[in-house]
């Protein structure tokens, strides 16, 4: 096995200026249930990814039960096609007392034949950690 990769290995293996201190937190292909009308996936359905992909993050700060608070900013920058590779790219902005904060960014890897990546959503979501009975509780201190 060559410890080379080729140009397109290359290309793929990370977004463009992919800021640092973002991870991973999700990789998800829309399907044609996932469409409107016109084709275009629909924005609730990629909020609702983004929602997932923002969750993970801060359940391993709280280190239990969250529940998002707040969607602070969301900008569909691009539109996102059936078959798009997804990924979702995640940082904290801010630990609170009860709250996390993060930013999420979402890029789409399409047209296998010639391979491009391009950003398609950015929001900044929070989330609360939450007791038993729903109520917020205090983060774990590290």
């Amino acid at each position: 096995m060559s410890k080379t990769s080729s140009p397109a290995q290359q290309r793929l293996a990370a977004p463009p200026s992919l800021p640092d201190g973002m991870e991973l937190v999700l990789r998800v292909i829309p399907m044609p249930a996932d469409s409107n009308a016109n084709g275009d996936i629909f924005g609730g359905w990629i909020m609702a990814q983004v929602d997932v992909a923002g969750a993970v993050l801060p359940a391993r700060i709280a280190r239990g039960r969250i529940a998002t608070v707040a969607v602070n900013q969301f900008v569909f920058k691009q539109p996102v096609s059936v078959g798009d590779l997804l990924s979702f790219y995640a940082r904290v902005l801010r630990v609170g007392n009860t709250s996390v904060t993060v930013h999420v960014e979402v890029y789409a890897e399409r047209n296998p034949a010639a391979p491009q990546v391009v950003k398609v959503t950015d929001a900044n979501l929070t989330y609360v950690a939450i007791d038993h009975d729903g109520r917020p509780r205090p983060i774990p201190q590290s």
